[in-house]
């Protein structure tokens, strides 16, 4: 179901002529999609055009994408400069995202990184871990590091090298630790609830000026399953 999120809704945590970061709420989309429910795209549009004044068209580039339950900080660009660079810097790794993720179940290796090769069905919109030589098969990385773990539960915080779809409920299902909630990946185990990925952390460069910039913000400490956990912990720890 949709937030039916409205420009007034929208929170920004930093905005110029060229970039604006803000936070995503839970299950709206990051942009148009089928359903044609209201997206981060058309809020942010609504949203220059009016404090800018601006009439006609007006341009935002969707540089990455939140999968529509995720919820956390993203960038648009606000010219196409702005999106071709900061798409190159996803190519070159210069565009670093974190997540935390409440886990079903707990982990033995407390730390480690995960290499699969993924494949997505067009037909249900799902992922599987597939062998390399698959036919389409995309090679994917994260690492992850276990803040803390309670009740079969574990907090993690999650740092990907790739951006493939649906990456990091795919692969932490993968090794039998689906994220809370997921139970399109995970079943019985990942628990009925909302999806416990949070995007917490996202760095780059500015595409015009060059300065490094990095935003953060904390998953909702009051939901559950993150009100088992000390939330702060997701901001302030380094992978």
């Amino acid at each position: 179901m949709a937030e039916q999120m409205q420009k007034d809704d929208l929170i920004v945590l930093y905005e110029d002529n060229h970039v604006i970061v803000v936070l995503k709420p839970q299950n709206v989309p990051s942009c148009e999609d089928e359903t044609k429910d209201k997206d981060m795209l058309t809020v942010i549009k609504e949203h220059i055009k009016e404090k800018e004044n601006k009439q006609g068209n007006v341009y935002v580039g969707l540089v990455h994408r939140l999968d529509r339950p995720t919820g956390g900080v993203m960038v648009y660009a606000k010219s196409s400069k702005a999106a071709a660079r900061l798409s190159e810097q996803m190519q070159t790794g210069d565009f670093e995202k974190k997540y935390a993720a409440v886990l079903a179940g707990t982990l033995k290796n407390k730390r480690a990184t995960l290499t699969n090769y993924l494949k997505k069905n067009p037909i249900n919109n799902m992922v599987y871990v597939c062998p390399p030589v698959t036919e389409g098969a995309k090679f994917a990385e994260l690492e992850y590091n276990v803040l803390e773990e309670k009740n079969d539960l574990t907090l993690a915080l999650i740092k990907l090298h790739t951006g493939r779809s649906h990456q990091i409920r795919v692969q932490m299902a993968n090794i039998g630790a689906p994220v809370y909630g997921d139970m399109r990946y995970g079943g019985e185990k990942a628990k009925k609830g909302r999806l416990a990925l949070w995007a917490v952390s996202l760095s780059f460069t500015h595409p015009v000026s060059k300065e490094r910039l990095c935003f953060k913000i904390q998953p909702p400490a009051d939901l559950i399953p993150w009100k088992y956990f000390d939330t702060e912990k997701t901001v302030s720890m380094e992978l």
